[in-house]
């Protein structure tokens, strides 16, 4: 493509399908709701769907929001969601890797019964719904996935190290898939998120000694509002990264470079 034939054009995701994993919850429904502002049809599987507002905030912008129950940590449904997907949709353009789950633990008492299930649901979910979703892509020749990484895909993060430990490997994960795929037409590439005001941080903002630590460390003196987001989303979804492959971007107000 010539620079000249670059347009604004290049952002928008009229047309395509996305599957976004907990998308109806916490940042992943700020992650729908801006691939819909972008032209996108929503298709989200969860263990259950919420009040009807991520439905509300899609269908306003004129997208369809299909809900499927599904618990995408049994081995199968992954496939199962992407077939949905294509037979409801008629294609799968976007998947948005973004379910996942935190239990926290001292060593002492982390045990496998806290591993497992955030291994099942933060990385094997993400590799089986990819592995299923690539095959169409291939297809197509296009296709973009998206992984949610975290700050903790770089750092140890206390009390959880099966957190840390899941999060990096969805960073290797990533490169992995994108070194294969990146000749089909498919980008793979992870967004990294830093701290951000959502129900699961409550308890630390609220507690001025502990927010005021997390504050310290980011240059933006801030915490992330789930908006800050939606553009990497919507770039990492657009045929304006189409040369962007194998990247974790960061977005965390510069909690990393302190």
């Amino acid at each position: 493509m010539d620079i000249t034939d670059f347009s604004l054009d290049a952002f928008s995701l009229a047309g395509r399908t996305a599957v976004v994993t907990g998308g109806n919850t916490g940042l992943g429904r700020a992650f729908s709701l801006a691939l819909a502002k972008a032209g996108a049809d929503v298709f989200v599987p969860s263990l259950a769907d919420d009040d009807g507002e991520t439905r509300r905030l899609v269908e306003a912008e004129g997208r369809r929001y299909l809900f499927r129950e599904a618990d995408i940590s049994q081995r199968g449904v992954p496939a199962e969601v992407v077939e949905a997907c294509v037979g409801e949709l008629g294609s799968l353009d976007i998947l948005v890797n973004s379910a996942g789950i935190a239990l926290l633990d001292d060593v002492e008492s982390f045990d496998r019964d806290k591993w497992d299930p955030m291994v099942a649901i933060n990385l094997t979910a993400a590799f089986e719904l990819s592995h299923a979703a690539s095959r169409i892509m291939r297809e197509q020749g296009r296709g973009k996935i998206i992984n949610i990484a975290s700050l903790f895909s770089f750092l140890g993060g206390q009390r959880s190290p099966a957190y840390a430990a899941t999060k990096a490997g969805i960073v290797g994960f990533t490169k992995a898939y994108c070194d294969e795929l990146a000749g089909f037409g498919i980008q793979v590439n992870a967004v990294a998120p830093g701290y951000f005001a959502t129900a699961i941080t409550a308890a630390t903002r609220a507690n001025p000694e502990s927010s005021r630590r997390v504050l310290e460390h980011i240059p933006a003196d801030r915490w992330g509002d789930p908006a800050d987001l939606m553009g990497a989303i919507v770039f990492l979804a657009s045929r304006a990264s189409d040369y962007v492959n194998g990247h974790t971007l960061v977005v965390d107000g510069g909690y990393l470079v302190r």
